[in-house]
């Protein structure tokens, strides 16, 4: 049988782990019930917090599942390059349990070939059925 290489395996993370969006739980108590399906994220900074995560771990199917469909592309194509360092949160805007929309302005640091980056993105997300789903990003300017 064939092996399929176009997409890259997702990382693994024990339980345990520390969780790669920064707040002070394990992965499973964290972003990780929301990888699983066991919880959905309740507001729209934890949204954006998993997708970061998600990013981190590898985890397609949970990047497109919380994508807005009407933004949302086919497949997520992952840097085999890149790894993902740290997450701020700059700024939130609405986005809470009582809101249909929301903000985060975040800068996610990452190093690519050995180099250090930063990539500060505004991303915009919108509740679909009752669960946040992010729509879109304006990339801002940033400094590592």
């Amino acid at each position: 049988m064939a092996r399929r290489t176009s997409r890259p395996a997702r990382t693994s993370r024990t339980a345990d782990s520390p969780c790669p969006c920064g707040l002070a739980a394990s992965y499973a108590a964290c972003c990780g019930r929301f990888h699983s399906g066991q919880a959905t994220a309740p507001t729209a900074e934890l949204l954006m917090r998993s997708r970061y995560s998600a990013f981190v771990v590898r985890d397609e199917p949970y990047l497109l599942r919380t994508w807005h469909p009407t933004t949302r592309p086919a497949s997520v194509e992952f840097d085999q390059e890149m790894r993902w360092s740290g997450l701020e949160i700059l700024e939130t805007a609405d986005g809470s349990m009582f809101h249909s929309t929301g903000s985060v302005t975040f800068t996610a640091h990452y190093t690519h070939g050995g180099a250090p980056g930063a990539l500060r993105e505004r991303s915009r997300f919108e509740r679909r059925d009752g669960d946040w789903v992010y729509v879109d990003g304006t990339f801002e300017d940033s400094e590592v």
